[in-house]
């Protein structure tokens, strides 16, 4: 299982991509506050999020909650500035936690200093700010599932079970 947590998201936009990535690759999301936006019933359904029901969603008041019940093991801190790339991490382990700040500020210090042998970074050409969380979050993931063997995704398309005759 892999776990996708968002430290502090502002922008609903990115969240809602994120949570519809989750809910395609089978992931949990932890959203830890506060956040940006309203995740209430009323709020999901207007914005018109037809994955929601399929989200595995859990939601924490601070970061030391979310670490009080679900501990740090296997956990890795996505961040610019890290000095080792996404492809050095091992994501093979059972369990693994990707942990992305807020869309403004990335993560606070004192939680890259906590977890500095955890730290890692997408690599990008050193004008540009960064990627958009939704994409990052998008590219760790996949990494993960890729270095697991995409455990209980679908292998084939709709594709592979047509006629392979020619027009």
């Amino acid at each position: 299982m892999i776990d996708i947590v968002l430290l502090e998201p502002e922008i609903p936009a990115n969240t809602g991509n994120i949570a519809r990535t989750c809910a395609c690759t089978l992931s949990r999301l932890h959203l830890i506050k506060p956040l940006g936006f309203d995740i209430s019933e009323k709020a999901v359904k207007r914005a018109g999020l037809d994955y929601w029901q399929y989200l595995d969603l859990h939601v924490y008041e601070s970061f030391d909650e979310f670490i009080e019940k679900n501990g740090d093991d296997n956990l890795w801190l996505a961040t610019t500035k890290a000095p080792v790339s996404y492809d050095m991490a091992d994501f093979r382990t059972e369990n693994v936690k990707l942990l992305f700040g807020k869309e403004t500020a990335g993560l606070p210090e004192y939680i890259r200093e906590r977890y500095r042998d955890r730290c890692i970074r997408i690599p990008m050409w050193g004008p540009v700010r960064s990627l958009n969380l939704s994409n990052s979050v998008a590219i760790l993931l996949y990494e993960a599932l890729k270095q697991q063997g995409f455990p209980e995704l679908t292998g084939t398309g709709s594709m592979a079970h047509t006629d392979n005759k020619q027009p």
